[in-house]
């Protein structure tokens, strides 16, 4: 087993263990969703408050421990496995602190939920630009479009655009930390312009060889 599956490993099984040794703590129903207004609208017992995220990272670390086994490219993604690797750490990670947010929020404190996912969503981000800027053509991991997937040249170009987006999506997500009124909007824009930009950037450039 690698390194990086190693501490996704290591950190999926803390899930489960501060899960156990909080759940005679919480309350019987947990915060379990928030609303664009940033307010509390969603409710669920304190077993799946607790032990749902676990079970969702635990399918995670599966879902990445098989790709790089079973893609008919998994020649390329050996060539790009160490960023890989790091971006799944990421994503285990990410997903520990909002589980984290949530469990504090049950217990007492007070936060803007928003506010305080903001930086663990530009890390998210900034990071899947580094993944993609080293992805190489298959098909699980990158900026899949039915074009990208037919050219290794446009997607290679795709890639190299898309990398810069996500990065600069990182960094305009921050000021929603300032700015919390418009937060959802520092969120939601950069991500949608990026989706819609690569997928039309991806369709011309191949259009432009066939």
């Amino acid at each position: 087993m690698r390194t990086g599956e190693k501490l996704v490993l290591i950190v999926v099984v803390a899930f489960f263990v501060i899960g156990a040794y909080l759940y005679p703590q919480m309350p019987s129903q947990m915060a379990s969703h928030w609303n664009a207004g940033d307010e509390v609208d969603g409710y669920m017992p304190k077993l799946w408050g607790l032990f749902l995220m676990p079970l969702a990272g635990f399918g995670l670390f599966l879902l990445f421990f098989t790709i790089p086994k079973i893609d008919p490219l998994r020649r390329n993604i050996e060539k790009f496995r160490g960023h890989y690797d790091a971006f799944v750490v990421v994503i285990i990670m990410f997903l520990f602190y909002i589980h984290s947010l949530t469990i504090l929020w049950s217990i007492g404190w007070r936060f803007s939920m928003l506010q305080m996912m903001i930086p663990a969503l530009a890390v998210l981000f900034y990071y899947a630009g580094i993944l993609i800027q080293n992805a190489r053509r298959n098909w699980f991991i990158g900026i899949r479009t039915p074009w990208t997937l037919s050219s290794e040249r446009v997607w290679n170009k795709t890639h190299e655009r898309g990398a810069k987006m996500f990065k600069a999506a990182a960094v305009i997500m921050l000021p929603g930390m300032v700015f919390p009124d418009c937060a959802l909007y520092f969120i939601l824009v950069p991500i949608l312009s990026l989706v819609i930009y690569l997928f039309a950037y991806s369709y011309f450039e191949y259009e432009k060889r066939h």
